[in-house]
């Protein structure tokens, strides 16, 4: 299959991966992932990035009939992880005269994946602001520390107005899967960049300077029409703001009685008017529940208790969240337990060491089944979450 272009001067050379089952080993991916790489046709020809090794044969192709014979003068290395970075010492290998553009932190980090003797005259030392002509076409970085490793750049090349940002607006899936594009983007950020709203920001403030027409980023489609509809929402997503007013309600159950609970309190909360999704913990990836935690406005956690602290999946989940810089805002807590309910104070704790979270004072507390005589505390319980 020939290469797409991007411009008539710019070719997509990346694969698609279909075998591939947890991305960083971690989050699942049922429709797989793309490795983007693309060249710039020039008096002088550029490389951006390589791809993972899974994909090394295939990208090998794109890049000899994209080449057409010709001999690559540079190889821009936006983002040193092996996703994007796995192919770097064979290219340099395979074209000894190429030189390789990065900046300081690139090339330690070259030092520390590969057994690779990069003289410095081979070597294209950048920094902010700084450009590299290669006859019509010139490419401007900026550096992006922690968006979302330290080393990471993103190119402007000026004269097409196109954006390389590197991990920036990238999302699961093949290029070929017909998808929503924010679902998977955005489980894709608060997953793998979430941590990092600052630095994403400080990004977004440079973006923003520049004239921008298509954004090519490492993983998913080629951004052309509706810039500001992207952008917009990484700002949303980066500034830790709730896309979507309604209620995550997350429970873990162990024999069933409290995701019986938390349906009855998903029905509550609905008929006050709430958009709700129903989260169970013990089924769904985690990586999903985080998605929604971020994408919503308030946060609704039942859990069961379990060994006098908290039920493994909710425990992990309240990790995730802290770990992704969850914040800013609403959430209420219910518990159940059959002697020594513990679940809500462990919780509590949890949240605690989050940022900006309007906890709710009231918590409904079960004891083993939830009974008619629950109803009162749950209603004033949806009642006081929905007035945050």
């Amino acid at each position: 299959m020939s290469a797409p272009t991007v411009t008539s001067t710019i070719r997509y050379i990346g694969v698609d991966d279909k075998t591939i089952d947890l991305f960083e080993s971690q989050y699942p991916v049922p429709n797989g992932v793309s490795y983007n790489s693309y060249a710039i046709l020039d008096q002088k020809l550029a490389i951006l990035d390589t791809v993972d090794p899974r994909g090394t044969e295939q990208w090998l192709k794109n890049l000899e009939q994209t080449l057409a014979g010709r001999q690559p003068d540079y190889l821009v290395v936006s983002h040193m992880e092996p996703d994007h970075a796995g192919n770097i010492q064979r290219l340099c290998e395979m074209y000894p005269n190429l030189q390789v553009v990065g900046n300081a932190k690139t090339f330690t980090m070259i030092g520390q994946f590969f057994t690779l003797d990069l003289p410095d005259s081979r070597k294209v030392l950048v920094g902010e602001g700084d450009t590299l002509s290669l006859g019509a076409h010139t490419l401007q970085f900026f550096m992006a520390p922690m968006v979302h490793w330290p080393e990471v750049m993103v190119t402007y090349e000026q004269s097409e107005k196109v954006l390389f940002s590197a991990d920036g607006f990238g999302k699961f899936g093949t290029l070929d899967t017909q998808e929503d594009w924010a679902c998977e983007a955005r489980r894709y950020y608060f997953n793998i960049v979430g941590k990092y709203g600052g630095p994403v920001q400080q990004l977004l403030k440079k973006a923003a300077a520049l004239d921008i027409e298509i954004i090519c980023p490492l993983h998913g489609p080629v951004l052309r029409e509706n810039l500001g509809y992207y952008i917009g929402l990484y700002d949303t997503w980066s500034r830790y703001q709730p896309e979507d007013e309604g209620v995550l309600l997350a429970h873990a159950s162990i024999h069933g009685h409290t995701a019986k609970a938390a349906e009855k309190m998903a029905e509550i909360l609905r008929q006050k008017g709430a958009e709700v999704v129903l989260c169970d913990l013990n089924r769904t990836d985690v990586s999903e529940a985080v998605e929604d935690a971020f994408r919503y406005s308030k946060m609704l956690l039942a859990a069961a208790s379990y060994d006098a602290g908290l039920f493994p999946s909710m425990e992990a989940f309240l990790h995730h969240l802290k770990a992704k810089t969850y914040q800013n805002r609403a959430v209420a807590l219910m518990e159940n337990g059959s002697w020594a309910p513990s679940a809500g104070k462990c919780m509590k704790a949890l949240l605690d060491e989050m940022k900006n979270i309007d906890l709710c004072e009231q918590m409904v507390s079960i004891r083993s089944a939830m009974k008619e005589t629950d109803l009162p505390a749950m209603e004033a319980l949806a009642d006081e979450l929905l007035q945050k």
